[in-house]
């Protein structure tokens, strides 16, 4: 845990602080919008089944996260409500925004975490359990300039697109990206899984069906978007998302095909 603190949470909390602190001695700054993660809301302990929806009113349980040994989302759980205090505390006018996966074009040369995300997945050796909570880059950049500048912006804002597993997500790349020759080895539990026990399907036959107009994808839960849409946010689709964060990672190199 000592580990954990020194190298993921008190950064996280102490760097909140020391912008925040810095904002509140310079009157002329009227708003302060800090980027946090939808990591902050999801774990309370709730079964996240195909009716949930998750919104503003959800906060991460510490004593969840701990259990999960999740520290990242401890991070971000603790700056928030450190963000949160200090603002009431010096009367500082607050606003986050809790977004899931972003994904888009690339403007930096280097990887992202999000990115490698999605290159991993591409790869055959995710980094993270589906599903998977997407949204757009340019969305979340919208969502920050209208946080700002929108008068009756306010409180918490989630800023996710789609919640989607990595089979609908593997199935779009099939069907749209031929050339990457998707191997049978880059198959996932889940999808050897369903093949074996729902599809009797062959391995070598499942990428085919995912190409299929037959394959759906399994139900997840939902992440409200109704605040974020007061913004004046209209979520592109999770399809172009992925599509644009391809064509920027063979543009920079990342992959070949």
């Amino acid at each position: 845990m000592n580990q954990f603190q020194a190298e993921i949470i008190d950064p996280a909390v102490k760097g909140t602080l020391n912008v925040l602190r810095s904002c509140a001695r310079v009157d002329s700054i009227k708003r302060v919008v800090v980027t946090s993660s939808i990591i902050s809301t999801l774990f309370t302990g709730t079964p996240l089944t195909p009716d949930v929806i998750v919104d503003e009113m959800w906060f991460s349980d510490l004593d969840v996260c701990k259990e999960l040994k999740h520290w990242y989302a401890i991070s971000k759980t603790l700056a928030e409500q450190a963000a949160w205090k200090f603002a009431e505390e010096n009367g500082i006018d607050l606003v986050t925004i809790h977004p899931g996966l972003v994904l888009g074009p690339l403007l930096q040369p280097n990887l992202n975490l999000s990115m490698e995300m999605i290159l991993k997945l591409i790869q055959g050796s995710p980094i993270y359990p589906s599903p998977y909570r997407l949204v757009d880059v340019r969305d979340v950049a919208h969502a920050h300039i209208q946080a700002l500048e929108v008068p009756m912006a306010n409180g918490r804002y989630m800023m996710v697109g789609r919640v989607t597993h990595d089979n609908e997500i593997l199935k779009f790349l099939c069907q749209n990206y031929p050339a990457m020759h998707l191997p049978e080895k880059y198959v996932t539990v889940t999808l050897i899984l369903k093949c074996c026990f729902q599809l009797h399907k062959k391995i070598s036959e499942w990428f085919s069906f995912l190409r299929s107009e037959d394959y759906k994808y399994e139900p997840t839960y939902h992440v409200s978007q109704e605040r974020a849409k007061s913004l004046g946010i209209n979520f592109m689709p999770w399809e172009l998302s992925v599509k644009d964060a391809i064509e920027s990672l063979k543009e920079k190199g990342f992959l070949h095909f």
